[in-house]
C-alpha cells in the first residue's frame, strides 16, 4: 500500500508540472535547429504587457501575453533567434533597435505553431512611432499616428503595452488566411483586454 500511494502521489506532482517543462518534440527540434533558434526568458515587462496583434491598423490591445501562453493548453516555450540574442548581450549603442522578435512555440500531436511576437516593452506609443519612421519615411505618421494616439489613451489608463504579435506561423510556414487579430478572436478565442477605436477597457 505505502508504495502504491507514493505512485500515486508521483503521478500527482508530474501532471501538476508546467507545461513548458516537457521536451520539445522532434518536429519542433527540427525547425529550431532550421531557424536557429534557442530558449529565452523574455523581460517581465513583455510578459505582463498587453499586446497588439495588427500592424497597420489595430482595433484591440489583447493580454497579458503571459496570460494568452497560458491558454493555449499544450506545452510552450520562448525562443530566440540567435542574432537577436547576440545583439541582446552586445553593449547598448545610441539608435540601437528598440524591439526584438520573440517565437511562443506551441508544441502539439498535430504540429507546431509559432506566435510571432515583437517585444516593445521598452517603448512608449510616442518611441513607436519613431521606430517605424526609419522604415516608412514621412508615410509613418499617416499609416499609424492614429493607432499612436489610441495607445497613448490606453496606456495613460493603465494598460501597459508589452508587444505585437506579428505573425502565426504553422509548421515553419505563414499561416494563410486570417491576420493575427482575427485569429485571436476566432479559432482562439482569445478575447481583447481594451478597444482602441473606442477607447475603453472591456470585460472578459
Amino acid at each position: 500500500m505505502p508504495r502504491f500511494i507514493g505512485i500515486l502521489v508521483s503521478l500527482f506532482v508530474l501532471s501538476c508540472l508546467p507545461l513548458t517543462a516537457q521536451a520539445a518534440s522532434h518536429k519542433a527540434e527540427e525547425l529550431r535547429k532550421a531557424d536557429a533558434l534557442t530558449e529565452f526568458s523574455p523581460p517581465e515587462t513583455f510578459l505582463t504587457g498587453y499586446f497588439l496583434a495588427d500592424e497597420m491598423e489595430p482595433s484591440f490591445l489583447f493580454g497579458t501575453v503571459a496570460d494568452f501562453a497560458r491558454s493555449l493548453k499544450c506545452p510552450t516555450t520562448w525562443l530566440i533567434e540567435d542574432a537577436d540574442r547576440a545583439r541582446l548581450a552586445a553593449p547598448a549603442e545610441a539608435g540601437a533597435p528598440l524591439e526584438y522578435t520573440l517565437y511562443l512555440e506551441a508544441d502539439r500531436p498535430t504540429g507546431v505553431t509559432y506566435y510571432v511576437f515583437l517585444d516593445q516593452s521598452a517603448m512608449t506609443p510616442k518611441q513607436w512611432i519613431e521606430w517605424r519612421k526609419q522604415f516608412h519615411k514621412s508615410k509613418a505618421e499617416g499609416e499609424y499616428g492614429a493607432t499612436r494616439d489610441r495607445l497613448e489613451k490606453a496606456v495613460a489608463e493603465g494598460m501597459r503595452v508589452g508587444g505585437e504579435l506579428r505573425f502565426i506561423m504553422e509548421n515553419g510556414e505563414l499561416a494563410p488566411g486570417k491576420s493575427p487579430e482575427a485569429a485571436l478572436l476566432t479559432e482562439l478565442s482569445f478575447a481583447p483586454s481594451y478597444d482602441l477605436k473606442q477607447g475603453k477597457k472591456l470585460s472578459r
